[in-house]
């Protein structure tokens, strides 16, 4: 079965697990999912059944928007309410300076990520190591966040919902909110993920994979035997010829080649559509 589609990963569980569930569900053997969500948040994730699994690199999937609440005062390793190791009491904010707080994440910002978050060390994940008590050194990440706001304060819970690039923290985006709060401390007791670009969740229906690519549709006129049976095509038949990645339709299947030092190659060969 070749299908792609959204679901909704519930809170508790890995995603990991929550795929095992859906190949129970469907019947099928070969699956993956883009945009791995760790136990603790909920929300969207890409899932790819059979050879849909290798078009997540070329799907439309930025920018992401998350909707999460900080807990002020709540001081956890994990910025998340699995591991609060004590609760500092706070005098409340006055809302303006709140609301200010979260709309100066707008922009570029470099920080260290969560030690417990999905990031890959040594081919394993970082919150995997870091429960097992094993020390984890990360490396500073840039991301951009495209637009915050505050959606909602109840002392000491903060609502807010933010649009980031790819691979933004939202639990270290939480932890500067905090921060600029008067330096202190402020961990997520939620964390939704709403959307991935153009993903979002519709009862697990099965998505047109034309509609979703992040690529430029090119067009071949040569002979389309060729496309059909993924046989090396040449530069001069193609319609747009710079350089690049680009999708073809074959109508029940697509490829996806690129164009690079005036020759053709595939990325993907046949994809069929279902």
């Amino acid at each position: 079965m070749n299908r792609l589609f959204v679901a909704y990963k519930p809170a508790g569980v890995g995603s990991n697990t929550f795929l095992s569930r859906l190949k129970r569900k469907y019947g099928v053997k070969k699956a993956g999912f883009s945009g791995t969500l760790d136990p603790f948040a909920k929300g969207v994730l890409v899932v790819g059944f059979g050879s849909h699994t290798k078009l997540f690199r070329f799907l439309n999937k930025t920018p992401k928007r998350y909707r999460a609440t900080l807990w002020l005062g709540a001081h956890s390793p994990s910025l998340d309410s699995e591991l609060i190791e004590r609760i500092e009491r706070l005098e409340p904010f006055e809302i303006d300076e709140v609301k200010s707080a979260v709309e100066t994440l707008q922009g570029e910002l470099e920080y260290t990520p969560p030690i417990f978050s999905a990031k890959h060390v040594d081919g394993r994940r970082a919150y995997d190591l870091a429960r097992e008590g094993k020390e984890v050194h990360l490396q500073k990440v840039r991301a951009t966040v495209y637009d915050a706001k505050l959606l909602h304060y109840r002392h000491p819970f903060v609502t807010f919902e933010v649009s980031v690039s790819e691979g933004t923290y939202v639990r270290s985006l939480g932890a500067i909110v905090a921060q600029r709060l008067g330096g202190c401390a402020g961990s997520l007791s939620a964390l939704e993920r709403l959307c991935e670009g153009a993903f979002v969740y519709e009862n697990e229906q099965a998505l047109d994979i034309k509609e979703y690519l992040a690529l430029e549709q090119n067009y071949y006129n040569g002979d389309f035997e060729n496309i059909k049976y993924g046989r090396v095509l040449a530069l001069i038949d193609l319609e747009i010829k710079n350089e690049g990645s680009y999708w073809i339709d074959g109508g029940d299947f697509i490829s996806v080649v690129t164009i690079e030092n005036e020759s053709v190659r595939y990325e993907l060969g046949r994809i069929e559509i279902c």
